[in-house]
């Protein structure tokens, strides 16, 4: 799940905060230069509308958006407060909406098909009434709350969080919800420190400075194996965050470029082999060879077949596609293709 309007560009403000803002669009040209995929295999994802924001963020905390100066804040990008929020809304806020509604769309498909990957989304920093940390829309609170709202047969879920940083914003939204269990493995170092949000955690992996590759993966396979044991959701959302890579400015982990493949393998092999479907968004990443690495990691997935021959099929452009892009949204009267 993609669209071009993913990309944030607007006179170099972007290279301002070290995040890529341009890193979605360069996963997708990989993935065409390897011919996984062309342009009429993409599902378009549509912007999220005000409507399907309400569903978990207060209007207060929408309205608050519309003042530069607290996007600003939340993007991490200062001159941005200087803008009128005309501009601020279509050249930050679109990008980050379009994102958010990819991940609501990802999340049917991924019911519907056994997997989906939203090539954005991820901002896992956002609750219902408070951003931070680049993330403006709770994309993951709204893909597991659609879900329950309006997917029967979905009634649990579970987070499986693998960003360096510690996912507060969903973990302070599903506090108290014994619906959906959330697995967070992070650098306990590094923002945002919420010692609050982590009451919401069921299976808390607190990693040390520079960990590196052999002690990760094996945390990762015990407690994804553990987890997926322990409860057992109807869908999992991956949180596959490329922030651990070795030299990552934010991160402050040292996983190499093929740790961070192996480790998406191993939620997908953990997922699919239970028959569990698996969403998963791409989140934090802040070095311009992540792009590639993410890339690689989908390559390697479809290569071994856990993207399963009969959801690929799909996914990949069997004449049905854009038929099953239509079933799976109409749910989301907002979201869905036209």
């Amino acid at each position: 799940v993609y669209s071009p309007d993913y990309n944030i560009t607007f006179m170099g403000l972007e290279k301002l905060h070290p995040f890529d803002a341009g890193k979605w669009g360069k996963v997708i040209n990989f993935l065409k230069e390897e011919k996984l995929i062309a342009d009429d295999l993409i599902v378009q994802a549509r912007e999220a509308t005000d409507e399907d924001l309400l569903v978990v963020h207060t209007r207060r905390y929408l309205n608050k958006l519309k003042w530069s100066f607290v996007v600003a804040t939340i993007t991490e990008i200062p001159p941005v407060a200087f803008l009128p929020n005309f501009v601020v809304q279509r050249k930050v806020l679109k990008p980050l909406r379009t994102q958010t509604g990819g991940t609501i769309m990802a999340g049917k498909l991924a019911v519907d098909r056994g997997w989906a990957i939203n090539v954005g989304g991820g901002f896992h920093h956002c609750s219902s009434d408070k951003g931070g940390g680049f993330c403006a829309y709770a994309d993951i609170t709204l893909a597991i709350k659609f879900l329950f709202e309006r997917v029967q047969g979905v009634s649990r879920a579970a987070i499986i969080d693998l960003d360096a940083h510690q996912g507060n914003g969903h973990e302070r939204d599903f506090m108290d919800d014994p619906r959906v269990y959330i697995m967070d493995a992070y650098n306990r170092y590094i923002y945002p420190g919420d010692g609050f949000a982590k009451r919401a955690i069921k299976r808390k992996v607190e990693l040390e400075w520079g960990t590196e590759d052999t002690e990760y993966l094996q945390k990762v396979h015990t407690h994804v194996e553990g987890a997926l044991n322990e409860f057992k959701p109807d869908i999992v959302v991956y949180n596959a965050g490329t922030d651990i890579l070795d030299g990552d400015p934010l991160g402050g982990l040292a996983i190499s470029p093929q740790g961070i493949v192996k480790r998406d393998e191993v939620v997908f092999r953990a997922a699919r082999s239970r028959g569990i479907p698996v969403l998963m968004v791409t989140s934090g990443g802040y070095q311009k060879r992540t792009a590639r690495i993410i890339a690689d990691s989908i390559l390697n997935l479809h290569s071994l077949g856990l993207l399963g021959r009969e959801q690929a099929a799909c996914a990949l452009g069997s004449p049905s596609l854009d038929q099953m892009v239509r079933d799976s949204a109409k749910d989301f009267s907002n979201l869905s293709l036209q």
